[in-house]
């Protein structure tokens, strides 16, 4: 691809709407947290999502390990969460201090979140610089008082 296809690439790509969401996972006493935005539904039954990760970061070692994940739904007022998770976390470092939250065996939920949905891995796959996670819901809770985040971006080659 040359230059200039890779940068109408990058536009169009740009323009496929994401969320904003904190994925959780546990493995044993490990957890950790992290910002996702490529997440999508993937089937009605059973209800089942796709969550991306790229490689190397540290919640890719606790999903792989325990095959569940929770998903966190940040709403439009994604300002604390936001600034919160922009960071990372290193592997053991307390990625959920001064935040309200509770654990549970596949992660942590959020309270601050508009909704949560437990999920178990059913598969994965590795596309690219990312993995692939396809994760049946298991539970799930919704306020449905807020609307979610949803943001565009001018460049969909990189975050």
């Amino acid at each position: 691809m040359n230059e200039e296809q890779r940068k109408h690439v990058a536009r169009a790509l740009g323009q496929i709407p994401s969320g904003g969401s904190v994925l959780t996972a546990r493995h044993g006493s490990r957890v950790t947290g992290m910002l996702a935005s490529w997440v999508q539904q993937a089937s009605f039954d059973p209800p089942t999502i796709t969550v991306v990760v790229k490689h190397g970061r540290p919640i890719q070692e606790l999903i792989d390990a325990g095959g569940h994940f929770i998903l966190n739904l940040i709403g439009e007022d994604r300002g604390r969460m936001f600034k919160h998770f922009s960071k990372g976390f290193d592997p053991d470092e307390p990625a959920f201090d001064g935040l309200d939250s509770r654990e549970e065996p596949e992660g942590v939920i959020l309270t601050e979140c508009i909704a949560y949905l437990k999920c178990k891995v059913t598969d994965s796959v590795n596309a690219g610089d990312h993995k692939v996670y396809v994760a049946e819901i298991l539970d799930a809770i919704s306020e449905g008082q807020s609307k979610p985040y949803v943001h565009l971006r001018a460049n969909g080659l990189r975050y």
